[in-house]
């Protein structure tokens, strides 16, 4: 059902409820009016407020809220407001005397995105979650409202455009090419240990099956010449715009629905729909169709872009309504020539806000009653959104009043859901205590004692340590959390190792062990190995042995040789410690670092003696990455050639684009993320000559390509937009980063290659790449 039209709105893309069901939509009028993106540069967007007057679930009345935004990208519903994303800003804007338009506004970071930067890689999508921080999308940033003020702490982000949460807090996202990811374990608490580089659990792809089924052919797509793209009837074969996946939470579908991902694919003018499942620890999602998807249309301005649920418990859909959803800055001459041929420019002023709800339903908005006392119950309703909302409102105001209220209810609600929304209810409004705490530790559903682990704090350790066998996955890994950054913990952490081979389990146990690892390993060590080693095959040794590699100090990497050369030789736990040590295998030509050593360690010469197989090759790695006086082949330290002021100007610049271009994907690390994008790292195409990497910036890569020894099937757009110093600003930035030391480039450089290429249209493929002749350039080469 259509509950809101143009001209009551133009180009939706996001929306938010507030507790009277009063809908903040985000109107971003300014995008791709054409195909060169013509008054992108234009303050046209802005909020609108819909309000459905007569209660028969259709919106009849619009208020602008906020106009004259320059591409504003994000809406949030907060207090007597809402918060705004408006790059490069976050503005809670507020309504003080009732009229429904914004007549105060408090800054909240000037560091939401960047003024005129790419729209398609950029922040978005404030959410209030089940932890009381507001979360976003692709966003190194997380924001708290409590007591009146505004805080803020970096955090690992995830996703590309949209967020969601699930019943029990975890955050769902997407990127372009890959449908739904999360992260199975809180990210702060990788936050601990930036020396571990296993985190597997977090920005998890829950699905590896891409496939779509559009409704109709569907040529308008970026790369749609390609094989891969499109099968042979014209239909998009695989997603390639997925975007604002909602978690659906409501009360009107039956149980098969519940927790389902819904997830728009604008490109294939479609809404997929995803069944999730859960066990030990891990969540994997289905297709819940096989041949055909859940929300088809063959209307091309249908363009779906999030996916959320209401306060009547429906499913709501946002479509952008427009023709042009591609970026200017990632369109081929494919899809220019589709758009034009398909008159897709045009209309403009349109956009949808769709309602689904079971045949023959009338669904009312839940609306929140004034009073903080009468919003309590409302923390244990059917609909998620509902308690949601609940604990938003309860932790705004910060009402110590009905903290007895909220205690009993987390001790007595009927539902697991409701226990857990009164426990954060508790801790937003800074009133939980030990006691209950203690109580919930004993609850009957597993997800409430893992919320009761997560929420003890230090002084509950010894209370922890008495749960160590819970049967519940959720209940060990929190546990496995919370104890390992406590001294005094490792007995506990080895019980929790030797019972349960969740890889997930040891990197939730080496989050909190930073500058401690080596003790660990020590304290394990003197565990029997045991016939099944459930120790060992949880992965912790090499996880470990990785972390002291990292931290790069000489008696503490001879020590763990040590170790290792203390194990039988070839022993599971000996080929453990030394795969950590060894790390993944260089890539052909990447340089060597060395660690340099005060001596020759005795104790690789032992381990040397007697190894064979597996072993024999690690050995041959962790002796390449190590250098000590006078060991032969070895050269001395490298001198680090300092860049120039002009270049360093360059690397800053490069830096600025990176982290909005590039970092959605290839993460502000440098280190990818799997099944999306490589890593930058080490990568010989990064360090290798120029000429490679600027030939990808300029006309994108598609097909199979080796990074670091690993295979990589990807599609990077191409981005010739930028200008030639942009391009070499960037390219400057990740060869000179994360401690490498290639040449920069000059922007003379770019401009040679943008020349030599200039007739190309296609992507590049990596064979190609090594194959091609490159103009010779100075001394970037």
């Amino acid at each position: 059902e259509i509950v809101a039209s143009e001209p009551m709105i133009e180009a939706p893309i996001a929306a938010s409820w507030d507790d009277q069901g009063r809908l903040y939509v985000c109107e971003m009028r300014g995008y791709m009016n054409d195909v060169d993106g013509f008054g992108e540069d234009q303050p046209t967007g802005r909020i609108s407020r819909l309000e459905d007057t007569d209660g028969d679930g259709v919106y009849d009345k619009a208020t602008v809220f906020v106009d004259k935004l320059l591409m504003p990208r994000a809406v949030m519903a907060l207090g007597d407001g809402a918060l705004v994303g408006e790059p490069p800003n976050l503005t809670w804007y507020r309504d003080t005397n009732g009229d429904g338009v914004a007549d105060k506004q408090e800054l909240v970071t000037d560091k939401f995105g960047t003024k005129g930067g790419q729209p398609e890689h950029m922040v978005n999508s404030p959410t209030w979650a089940l932890d009381n921080w507001i979360a976003c999308a692709n966003h190194d940033t997380r924001y708290r409202f409590q007591n009146g003020k505004f805080t803020s702490e970096p955090v690992t982000g995830g996703g590309q455009w949209g967020l969601s949460q699930d019943d029990w807090g975890r955050l769902f996202f997407n990127y372009n090419s890959d449908l739904l990811r999360t992260h199975l374990l809180p990210p702060r608490f990788y936050a601990r240990n930036p020396k571990l580089a296993a985190r597997t659990a977090l920005n998890f792809q829950t699905i590896k099956d891409q496939t779509c089924w559009p409704s109709h052919p569907t040529p308008g797509v970026n790369r749609g010449y390609t094989d891969a793209q499109l099968r042979a009837d014209g239909t998009l074969k695989t997603v390639t715009a997925t975007c604002g996946a909602g978690i659906y939470r409501g009360d009107l579908f039956g149980k098969e629905y519940a927790g389902n991902a819904f997830i728009p694919e604008p490109s294939g003018n479609l809404v997929k729909r995803l069944v999730l499942s859960e066990s030990g620890g891990t969540i994997t999602a289905t297709n819940a169709y096989d041949g055909s998807d859940f929300l088809t249309s063959t209307d091309e301005r249908f363009r779906p872009v999030n996916a959320c649920t209401g306060p009547d418990g429906a499913l709501y859909i946002v479509d952008m309504g427009r023709g042009v959803v591609q970026h200017k800055f990632f369109e081929t001459h494919y899809l220019i020539a589709n758009i034009k041929d398909r008159n897709l420019e045009q209309p403009l002023k349109v956009g949808r806000i769709w309602r689904i709800v079971p045949e023959g339903a009338n669904p009312q908005a839940v609306k929140l009653p004034r009073e903080s006392a009468a919003i309590v119950p409302l923390l244990a309703h059917a609909n998620g959104w509902v308690r949601d909302t609940a604990q938003r409102v309860l932790t705004e105001r910060g009402d110590a009043s009905v903290v007895e209220a909220v205690k009993k209810l987390a001790a007595d609600a009927a539902t697991p859901q409701g226990r857990v929304h009164a426990l954060w209810t508790l801790e937003g409004l800074g009133a939980l205590t030990p006691e209950v705490v203690t109580a919930r530790l004993g609850d009957a559903d597993g997800k409430v004692r893992a919320t009761a682990v997560r929420l003890a704090d230090r002084t509950l350790v010894p209370e922890l340590s008495k749960h160590l066998n819970d049967p519940s996955a959720d209940v060990r890994l929190q546990l496995a959390l919370n104890l390992s950054a406590q001294p005094g913990s490792e007995a506990a952490l080895g019980s929790l190792l030797a019972q349960d081979a969740n890889p997930f389990l040891a990197e939730a146990v080496a989050t909190g062990l930073r500058g401690r690892e080596l003790e660990f390993i020590e304290t394990l060590l003197q565990q029997p190995a045991g016939e099944k080693d459930t120790v060992s095959a949880t992965g912790i040794f090499p996880m470990l042995a990785g972390c002291v590699m990292s931290d790069r100090r000489s008696a503490r990497v001879a020590r763990l040789l040590e170790l290792a050369s203390a194990q039988a030789a070839g022993s599971p736990r000996q080929l453990a410690l030394l795969e950590g040590m060894a790390g993944k295998s260089p890539a052909k030509g990447a340089p060597v670092k060395y660690l340099y050593l005060d001596a020759a360690p005795a104790a690789l010469a032992k381990i040397t003696e007697g190894a064979t197989g597996a072993a024999k090759g690690l050995i041959t790695r962790i002796d390449a990455q190590l250098a000590w006086p006078d060991k032969p082949g070895v050269p001395p330290p490298p001198v680090i050639i300092p860049l120039t002021a002009p270049e360093q100007a360059l690397f800053e610049k490069g830096k600025t684009i990176y982290a909005t271009l590039c970092a959605a994907c290839h993460q502000p690390t440098g280190t990818g993320v799997e099944g999306l994008a490589p890593p930058l790292v080490d990568s010989e195409w990064v360090l290798g000559p120029v000429d490679r990497p600027a030939r990808i910036v300029l006309h994108g890569l598609s097909g199979p390509v080796s990074v670091a020894g690993t295979m990589w099937r990807m599609e990077m757009p191409p981005l010739a937009v930028l200008s030639d110093a942009d391009i070499a600003a960037t390219l400057t930035y990740i060869r000179r980063e994360w401690e490498h030391n290639a040449s920069p480039v000059a922007p003379a450089d770019v401009a040679k290659i943008r020349a030599a290429f200039s007739g190309r249209t296609n992507a590049w493929t990596a064979d190609e790449l090594l194959r091609a002749a490159a103009p010779k350039q100075g001394k970037s080469k």
